[in-house]
């Protein structure tokens, strides 16, 4: 794409960029992830640099690790490192895509590999932030460095800097004549002032930013050639598997590991804190032989509980409603959400070679600061002593917040004295793995002259506590405390809430959407009978009480494109429902065939999407169809079952989430157009999409859901 500089000067802020050289065929630009850019809308007042500004001159030595740093090398490759993680969200193709917008380079020559651990700054991957946190850093970055590419060529030719013209990783003359980023790199890193702006472009002028883009690394996932944990060579490293206990956070008592040792190609057997750990050959060894260990073990802390009862201590734990408005009638509704599991494609891999004095571990993290500083902990190093390399993971939805795998690949390789490569199987994950928690809600709508004068939900959650043995949770949920998703998303007069919890020594985890999955979900099926029992159509009542524009335009969206009220046969129906998080809005109209109750269809989905500046709305529209698969599976079928301290589910086939015979014959997407700078979306589509379906499955049968899964 042609780019013509604008003819004011611009420069960076005080908290700006800093440029150091590397080695002399290299360009190296590092931006704080931390720092502010002008206002990137139409319009903006261009400013003047500062001559005093530290920002714009300084050369340093050595990498601040606080910093996004953007390399453009001697072949004309263009490397971001990227202190994030790629779970298969994408995040790596809206980066690539960001630095070929603003430096004009070809996508194709962008590179995104995953930092390692650092030492200091942030690498959290979570909370739907990665879009909008790196949103203005990325493009200052690759906007100073096309500065400073243009500067380059401008002095090598002769040239008034503001005459030249960039495209497909070339700086052009006005005669024709060309240079590539390649050739210009090592004259541009000794470049000090810029004698072109550095600011990015608004989005007006975005060819990249915005346009439906397929992921850099398709290709490569779909041949194979991406490479996760389990597709490491790691010299010596060797297959790992660990036998776990029958009930949740077992203790093993005593170990007869003779035969094991003694089978083919087994080279040790490890004894760890929640198991027993065999290092084989091969994978199938591995297993073998873990089958061949005689295990006692003692029951774990929940041996007495099921679901029933957890349950009961839930409701008994939901906070008391406040006193509702006087005169007003009110509209109620309780509600039960089962554990669900993270069931990730990818199973935890991890690969760990620990020696006397250092440690190297390979595995996808969302946090791979705390894992190096766990890692350190468990095996006796200091943190500076372990190295951990980021690898990409095939999903996660929270699940690689945590790192358990790390750790016991961490401490076999200890034992062991010798590199390994550990795996959970998928039975290990499901039953011995992270999980949302059970939860039990409460929800009130108080009504008075037509209209909603107070509402308030209450909830009582699992939190996890020490078990017995003293085992920590890794990021464990809330016990107590305000209620995070009373955001107000309507005009409902007092709004609030509030939530307690029971503390089980069960392992918890983020699941994606967290808390709001299940309040928003809770609120939503409310806010349908609120409307049923004014006599109100459910989109009308929502469109009068919603508080914002961008949640009325995206239901609107939905309920144009999806045909809302359209006659449908007996036993068929439409659900909708609204969410806001993350500074977005979505908006998700279901069809649900419920014409057999027991085993309902979702046959057509439309979700509408508010999120500001969408990078990549193809990736977008791949989220949003995950979402609507969440949406489908914890809503009607996917939940785990607790058995006498144990999770009953131990595969997909009976974890039962949705597969392609559960998803809607019918799915749209629909982004609206924004100049906003992006909000998150990763997980915003979640609360819509379930809460939609309940209230689909709601109408199409003429009940009233209070349980999930419905067929649980």
């Amino acid at each position: 794409m042609d780019r013509t500089e604008p003819t004011p000067a611009q420069g960076p802020s005080r908290r700006g960029f800093l440029v150091r050289t590397v080695a002399a065929a290299t360009l190296t630009v590092a931006a704080p992830l931390a720092c502010t850019t002008p206002s990137s809308a139409e319009g903006a007042a261009p400013g003047r640099p500062d001559p005093a500004e530290p920002g714009a001159d300084v050369l340093v030595t050595g990498a601040d690790e606080e910093m996004l740093v953007l390399e453009v090398t001697a072949a004309g490759e263009v490397v971001v490192r990227l202190p994030r993680a790629e779970v298969g969200q994408g995040i790596t193709t809206a980066v690539a895509m960001m630095i070929a917008e603003e430096l004009d380079a070809r996508l194709a020559d962008v590179r995104v590999p995953l930092a390692d651990a650092r030492t200091k700054g942030n690498q959290y991957t979570g909370g739907s932030s990665s879009v909008s946190t790196l949103y203005g850093p990325a493009r200052q970055l690759a906007a100073t460095a096309r500065a400073r590419l243009v500067t380059a060529a401008a002095r090598r030719w002769h040239l008034p800097a503001r005459t030249l013209r960039t495209r497909d990783g070339m700086v052009v003359a006005p005669d024709g004549r060309t240079a590539t980023f390649g050739s210009l790199t090592a004259s541009a890193s000794r470049i000090r002032r810029t004698d072109v702006p550095q600011w990015p472009k608004p989005p007006s002028r975005h060819r990249v930013i915005g346009r439906p883009t397929t992921r850099i690394d398709a290709r490569d996932i779909v041949t194979g050639r991406a490479t996760y944990a389990g597709d490491l060579a790691v010299a010596g490293a060797k297959p790992t598997v660990v036998a776990r206990p029958p009930t949740i956070r077992g203790r093993l008592v005593s170990m007869d590991a003779r035969a094991a040792r003694a089978m083919p190609g087994v080279h040790a057997v490890v004894r760890l804190p929640g198991g027993a750990a065999v290092v084989a050959d091969t994978f199938h060894h591995a297993f073998a032989a873990r089958d061949a260990l005689r295990l006692t073990w003692a029951p774990g802390p929940l041996a007495a509980l099921s679901d029933a009862q957890i349950r009961a201590r839930l409701k008994a734990a939901v906070p008391r409603f406040r006193t509702p408005p006087r005169g007003s009638t009110q509209v109620t509704g309780e509600f039960a959400f089962a554990f669900v599991g993270h069931a990730p494609m990818e199973v935890l891999t991890a690969v760990a070679d620990v020696r006397p004095d250092r440690a190297e571990l390979w595995f996808s993290s969302q946090t791979p600061m705390d894992a190096r500083d766990a890692v350190a902990e468990a095996v006796g190093l200091r943190p500076s002593a372990v190295r951990v390399h980021v690898t990409r993971a095939g999903g996660s939805f929270g699940r690689r917040l945590n790192f358990d795998a790390a750790i016991e690949a961490a401490l076999v390789s200890k034992a062991a004295r010798r590199p390994v490569k550990l795996m959970w199987s998928r039975g290990d994950d499901i039953r011995h793995g992270r999980m949302r928690p059970a939860s039990h809600h409460r929800v009130r709508a108080s009504v008075s002259g037509g209209r909603v004068v107070a509402f308030e939900q209450v909830t009582a959650s699992v939190s996890e506590a020490y078990d017995g043995a003293g085992l920590a949770p890794q990021g464990g949920v809330r016990a107590s405390g305000p209620l995070p998703g009373t955001s107000g998303l309507y005009d409902f007069g007092r709004v609030s809430g509030d939530s307690g919890g029971i503390e089980l020594a069960m392992p918890l985890g983020a699941w994606r959407s967290v808390d709001s999955g299940t309040v928003r979900t809770a609120e939503e099926i409310v806010v349908d009978e609120v409307a049923r029992s004014l006599g109100r159509d459910p989109v009308a009542f929502r469109r009068t009480t919603l508080r914002t524009r961008t949640a009325r335009a995206v239901l609107d969206k939905v309920a144009s494109a999806g045909r809302w009220g359209r006659a449908l046969p007996p036993g068929t129906a439409q659900g909708v429902a609204v969410h806001e998080e993350y500074g977005s809005a979505v908006a998700c109209l279901a069809e649900i065939d419920a014409s057999d109750p027991k085993h309902p269809r979702v046959t057509k989905v439309v979700m509408a999407a508010d999120v500001g500046i969408a990078v990549n709305p193809s990736g977008l529209q791949a989220q949003l169809m995950g979402a609507a698969t969440d949406g489908i599976s914890v809503v009607l079928q996917a939940g785990l079952h607790i058995d006498r301290g144990a999770v009953r589910e131990g595969s997909y086939a009976d974890f039962r989430y949705a597969r392609q015979r559960d998803a809607p014959l019918s799915f749209e997407a629909h982004i609206l157009p924004s100049t906003r700078e992006p909000g998150g979306a990763g997980e915003l589509g979640v609360p819509a999409a379930s809460a939609a379906v309940a209230n689909a499955y709601a109408r199409a049968t003429g009940t009233v859901p209070r349980s999930f899964p419905l067929t649980f």
